[in-house]
């Protein structure tokens, strides 16, 4: 590693940072500095290495061909790096920090988590609910829980439920439903954010190209499964967030018809690293709690 000792450390930082995120406005942003010192670091370092790292053009600092590989392995040496911080930071085994986004931690995650410090009263533990994806291996968290498809660079996706959609509403609404095309008289509570829309389900319950009469829009899931608590309007839901208000009876789900969204919900852990036991622990207790919520669905 003498190499090391002719290229400065700062220099280095800059290069892998403007060439991850594209900018020297970016790279100055993460790494707290201005966007003067990081184009310096930048000169400074492609004279040290003797190596035009980025070419410079009206679009920007791209990557030159010499360069890509000079910054692949500079990724890699900097996530290696920040993983050993990670790991040294880690002094007790017996939190396990969880990121999940917001919906899942309230809709689902935090009812149960009695029953996991009844099983592992060892184990403290600390949510982070987060729409972001994280990447295990560059802060503190331990685990993480995403909807999507499973397709994150840097990061290992374990498939724990694929997504299945369905109508939610109130009771006295969906006494009122015998046959699905019933449904296209209610109006419809929309979640904004979601990555699917109603005609996932309505190929699914022969009704293509049919549609409803929005009544509300909300950028949060959570808050469309209150309106549709509420008996507002019908919502389209799925097993993570409407498994407990189907099961206290506050919601229905007309029909028993479910379409498959293509995504899922994933387990996110450490690429390329050993699950602590914690981890290990916590991934088995989410997979018996789950398999209770797909009884529902049975």
């Amino acid at each position: 590693m003498k190499n090391l000792n002719s290229v400065h450390l700062n220099g280095l930082r800059a290069l892998e940072a403007v060439g991850r995120l594209g900018s020297l406005q970016a790279a100055a942003d993460e790494l707290g500095v201005s966007v003067g010192a990081v184009s310096q670091q930048v000169i400074k370092a492609e004279a040290q290495l003797g190596q035009v790292i980025f070419e410079r053009t009206a679009r920007g600092m791209i990557a030159a061909e010499a360069g890509r590989p000079v910054l692949s392995a500079l990724g890699d040496g900097f996530a290696r790096l920040s993983q050993a911080v990670s790991i040294a930071r880690r002094k007790d085994d017996t939190i396990l920090t969880i990121s999940v986004a917001p919906v899942f931690a309230a809709r689902w995650l935090v009812c149960r988590l009695d029953r996991f410090a009844e099983r592992h009263p060892d184990i403290k533990l600390r949510l982070d609910a987060t729409t972001n994806l994280i990447n295990p291996s560059l802060g503190d968290v331990d685990i993480g829980i995403r909807v999507g498809d499973g397709r994150w660079p840097d990061v290992n996706a374990e498939l724990l439920l694929e997504q299945e959609v369905f109508p939610v509403c109130s009771p006295e609404m969906a006494a009122k439903l015998r046959a699905p095309a019933d449904i296209l008289a209610l109006p419809a509570v929309i979640d904004g954010r979601a990555m699917f829309s109603w005609e996932i389900w309505m190929r699914e319950a022969g009704l293509s190209g049919a549609t409803l009469s929005t009544r509300h829009v909300f950028n949060d899931a959570s808050l469309c499964l209150d309106a549709a608590i509420a008996g507002q309007g019908v919502m389209l839901a799925w097993q993570t967030l409407a498994g407990f208000s189907l099961a206290e009876g506050r919601l229905a789900a007309p029909f028993g018809i479910r379409a498959k969204t293509g995504f899922g919900h994933y387990f996110i852990t450490a690429e390329g690293v050993r699950e602590p036991k914690k981890v290990r622990d916590f991934k088995a207790w989410i997979c018996e709690e789950m398999a209770g919520t797909l009884a529902l669905f049975a």
